[in-house]
Formats: C-alpha cells, structure tokens, sequence
C-alpha cells in the first residue's frame, strides 16, 4: 500500500490518500485543542497512544458485531482505515453526569444515570457543534430515520462493550464521544477513534481523571493520565 497525498488536516489527525481509492492513512497527532480550537497544546506522545487504543478497540467492536473502519496498523502512529465520507452527526453517550452535561442541566459531576442517555450534535464547527434532536437530523438531511436508528444500535452496543471491558481494569466510564461513516457502498461503520481524547475515564476508586479533562482543566499530568490508560488496558 503505497502513502499518497495529504487530504486533511484536522485537530488530532492528518489523513493520507493511498494507491488503493477505498482506503485511506490516518495519521495521529500529538496536537491537544479544546473548546473547539480555542484552547491549543500538545500532549507528547498522545497521538501513538490514541492510535493504538482506537485499534485495540475497534478490533475488539467487530468481534462484537460492530462493524468499523479499521484495516491495518501501519506504524505506532498510522492506520489504513477504510475511506468513508463522515456522518455529520457527534453521537455522545453519558453514563455518568459531566462536563457540558453537568453544566446545561445545572447538576453536580459524578450523578450515575440509571440507563446511558444518547444526545447527537451536529458537526459543524463555525456553529459550535450544537446540540440537536433526531427529527432536526433528519430535516437537516445528515441521516435517515433508518440510519439514525442504525447508529443508536450501533452506539448502545458500544456503551455496554466499552462500559464493562473498562470496569475490568478498574475505570469508570463516565461519557464518550462516537462519529460514524458511510463506506463507498452505503455501508455505516465507527469511524473516527475512541481514545482519552474522546471519552472520560475515572479511576473507579479515586475518580481521578484520566483523560482529556486534564488538558482542559488545566490540571496537570496529562501525559502521566494517557499512559497509565495505556498501561492498564494493553500492559504498556
């Protein structure tokens, strides 16, 4: 598989044309941004880290019936992934109260849920990705009702996968972001990655933070939170 071309540049990634049209190179970045782009950093190493947790977890989602973008790992930071034109919906699930939750209902952090609760925004940065129902996806023509429905399947099924493999090496999983894509046959698959970037992760007993929320707050040991995710999930 030969590298070609650049064909975007996001916040964490670079993507990469290959000489095969239905696959594509992702390339992770140790570049950090929050509150859409107006907070900027690096976390060093952040980009292997997030690239071999998304594969670990996307190998892991298609033994369990969710079908992926995943195809190979290339190198610590590159994956060819299959080429999909994205979903312009973030789909993010909450199993505990936090962040932008906790902020928009007025409710302290850590509330368990009794049942995750699913909220879709949509992908759009100059609007500041924001908030949206099911019916104003399908007037906006982001999606139809069977692939809105398709991809609640999809995400609740992730939740439960991630939920207990999680609560096996003692993290809590309080919400995650997922992006979904359509392969060249009209196919829905995850796409994007699910790292500490896209989920919050607390130690199950001290409920540190182990994840992004660190680099927002401002809170120090960034770096230290990735790798000990790493450590705990894959023993590195």
């Amino acid at each position: 598989m030969e590298k070609l071309q650049q064909l975007y540049e996001g916040k964490a990634k670079k993507v990469f044309a290959t000489d095969d049209p239905n696959i594509v190179i992702v390339d992770y970045k140790d570049d950090a941004t929050a509150f859409n782009g107006l907070k900027k950093g690096t976390i060093v190493g952040k980009g292997v880290i997030n690239n071999k947790m998304t594969n670990f977890m996307m190998q892991k989602l298609e033994e369990a019936g969710v079908p992926t973008h995943f195809v190979k790992q290339l190198s610590d930071r590159e994956t060819a992934v299959k080429k999909v034109s994205i979903v312009p919906l973030e789909v993010i699930v909450r199993n505990i109260s936090a962040g932008s939750f906790s902020k928009r209902y007025g409710v302290e952090e850590g509330i368990v849920f009794d049942a995750p609760t699913i909220e879709f925004s949509y992908k759009n940065d100059d609007l500041g990705d924001p908030l949206l129902n099911d019916y104003h996806a399908v007037a906006l023509k982001l999606a139809t009702w069977e692939e809105i429905n398709l991809i609640k399947d999809y995400t609740f099924r992730v939740n439960d996968f991630l939920k207990s493999y999680m609560k096996g090496i003692h993290i809590d999983l309080v919400d995650f972001k997922l992006e979904f894509g359509k392969t060249s046959d009209g196919k829905i698959v995850l796409a994007d990655e699910i790292s500490p970037d896209t989920c919050r992760l607390w130690d199950e007993k001290t409920h540190e933070k182990l994840d992004k929320d660190r680099f927002r707050r401002d809170m120090g040991n960034v770096e230290d939170a990735y790798q000990e995710i790493m450590r705990r999930l894959m023993g590195e």
